[in-house]
């Protein structure tokens, strides 16, 4: 059986970062298993002092060290959370003070920078970009679609509205999507409404069987669902990508991330912020 260990992610702010870094860490030990805890808000050398008793508690219980990633700006408030009886990685103290050698100047240890409203034009093109992407959402919107940044084409299913969602608010991108019906797919050419916006296009797609499980989840024992009709749609999506010449992927086997970075570099799509 595996190894069980509580982790926690603790910050001043969202959790984001600590949660992100250490996240990354820890996919590096496969024998491990581990018990998930963010703390974000963690502020005050009240709240710290309160969370490191919390943390020795489960240490004494699981008779095992307690992994803390942290990615605390004050000083008082990081000292106040060196519990000794877990192992406590500290993002900033990690790094900040080569940084600070190597740039010939002293970090301003403001918080919230990494994901507050720091700068608000930049915020504002965010939600921008996440509106106009919940807008063209499976193809509710199209009349203008000349604003999109890529536009993604696929069946129902393969991913499609995930992706733009995160490329909006990662990237800023305004990315739509399209859900190809079986009408569309029947037809030799592209569907029309899509047709001057094919150098903006980028398909999805997907292994049937992978298709037949997701769609059984919503709509079991369907014709939608069947893995004959999910073999033919996948077929016949990826012979209309090819014939016009539209790029894609398969989404099978990787995360929205992955996905999203993906399109970002076989589209030469530019981060907006």
């Amino acid at each position: 059986m595996p190894n069980r260990r509580t982790v926690f992610f603790v910050s001043d702010r969202t959790g984001i970062t600590a949660e992100s870094l250490g996240n990354t860490l820890l996919t590096q030990f496969d024998t491990e298993e581990f018990n998930r805890e963010t703390e974000p808000f963690i502020d005050t050398v009240e709240k710290a002092q309160e969370l490191a008793r919390r943390i020795d508690d489960i240490a004494a219980s699981d008779l095992r060290k307690p992994l803390v990633f942290t990615s605390i700006i004050k000083a008082d408030v990081r000292a106040a959370l060196q519990v000794k009886n877990a192992l406590v990685i500290d993002f900033f103290q990690t790094f900040i003070g080569e940084l600070e050698a190597e740039l010939g100047e002293k970090a301003t240890m403001s918080v919230g920078k990494a994901h507050g409203m720091d700068d608000e034009e930049k915020y504002d093109h965010r939600i921008e970009a996440v509106n106009f992407s919940l807008n063209h959402d499976d193809g509710v919107k199209l009349k203008d679609l000349d604003e999109a940044d890529v536009v993604l084409v696929g069946v129902s299913r393969s991913g499609k509205t995930p992706t733009c969602l995160y490329l909006a608010l990662q990237y800023g991108i305004k990315a739509a999507n399209y859900p190809l019906t079986p009408e569309d797919l029947d037809s030799p050419t592209l569907p029309k409404m899509l047709l001057p916006f094919k150098q903006k296009m980028f398909g999805l797609t997907i292994d049937p069987s992978r298709l037949h499980h997701i769609r059984s989840e919503r709509r079991p024992d369907s014709r939608y669902a069947s893995m004959d009709n999910c073999r033919r749609e996948v077929n016949e999506a990826e012979s209309m990508f090819r014939h016009h010449g539209v790029p894609f992927i398969s989404t099978t086997h990787m995360s929205i991330e992955e996905i999203a970075s993906t399109i970002m570099h076989n589209a030469h799509l530019v981060r907006r912020f």
